[in-house]
């Protein structure tokens, strides 16, 4: 199951670099058509740029989900042993997961609602954005499984 969520995450760093090319070319259109007159400017450049921007947000925060550098805030005292530090980060696990079921719970009506629209300029399906935010409640909810299994061993293992 490793070796799955290994490609998954190599595939979410692929896909991640792709997006930050992506949201360059509408963005450098935008800035270039501003200073020089004979370019025109394109109105979907604004639309793709948003698009891009939400998924870059939401793909790079699924990485940081399996990095452990997102979400992570030290309120907690440090702990002194494995076991302390097994049992923290679950506890600051536990309700990353729980915004993940949020983004499921809510986002699902935002797909479906999704399937009715088009954007504005580029005339996309509204899906493809609203798909986001389901798919990164998902990715994270995975990758904190795999977290919970090893912080779970390390727990075991200092009894």
């Amino acid at each position: 199951m490793r070796k799955v969520l290994n490609g998954y995450y190599r595939f979410l760093q692929v896909a991640l670099t792709v997006l930050m090319g992506l949201l360059l070319i509408p963005v450098t259109l935008q800035i270039v058509a501003r200073y020089l007159g004979f370019i025109p400017r394109y109105i979907w450049t604004e639309e793709m740029a948003r698009f891009c921007f939400i998924w870059v947000i939401l793909v790079g925060s699924m990485i940081a989900v399996r990095d452990s550098t997102h979400f992570t805030v030290d309120l907690l005292p440090k702990p002194k042993t494995k076991r302390g530090e097994a049992a923290a980060r679950m506890f600051v696990d536990f309700w990353i997961l729980l915004t993940g079921l949020v983004f499921i719970i809510w986002g699902w009506p935002l797909v479906k609602f999704g399937l009715l629209q088009t954007s504005e300029m580029a005339e996309l399906p509204m899906v493809l954005i609203y798909g986001a935010w389901p798919l990164a409640g998902f990715t994270w909810i995975v990758f904190l499984i795999e977290k919970y299994v090893d912080n779970i061993k390390i727990w075991r293992s200092e009894s």
